[in-house]
């Protein structure tokens, strides 16, 4: 603890005797130096914040329209309702044993088979769901010229 105190002294006393010879020491040339210094610096730097404003919004803004435009770039999930997907095929065999066996290799193959059929499954009603939809806006356009008000 006493060396603690005794580093903490000898910073303290290093500290303040540097501080009075460097104002003892300043000749008038270095006083105007340092205020000349200090006045550039307060007449820059409002111009400089704003130069740096500047430059940080138009970084911003690069930023915005490069996120932006890989957002427009790729495709929602709303854009590809509709659209056809490949189901992978059936590479498990279909006879490997009883349905009612299952061992531990097994399981795994049957369930990824159970899955390919419901995915087959959902995409056939998907499929379904949106002829029907089509056909009744055909009916509509059709209806439409049919009807006289």
């Amino acid at each position: 603890m006493e060396g603690l105190y005794n580093v903490a002294t000898t910073v303290g006393d290093r500290f303040s005797t540097n501080i009075q010879t460097t104002f003892q020491n300043m000749s008038p040339e270095k006083w105007i130096r340092i205020v000349i210094i200090a006045g550039a610096y307060m007449l820059l730097r409002p111009y400089l914040l704003k130069l740096g404003g500047k430059a940080q919004m138009n970084s911003h803004e690069e930023e915005a329209a490069r996120a932006e435009a890989e957002a427009q770039a790729k495709i929602s999930p709303n854009q590809l309702r509709g659209q056809k997907v490949e189901i992978p095929e059936d590479t498990d065999s279909e006879d490997d044993g009883a349905p009612g066996e299952a061992t531990g290799a097994d399981w795994g193959k049957r369930a990824r088979r159970r899955q390919r059929q419901m995915i087959k499954k959902l995409l056939e009603e998907e499929e379904r769901r949106l002829i029907e939809t089509k056909e009744m806006e055909e009916d509509k356009d059709i209806e439409e010229f049919l009807i006289k008000d």
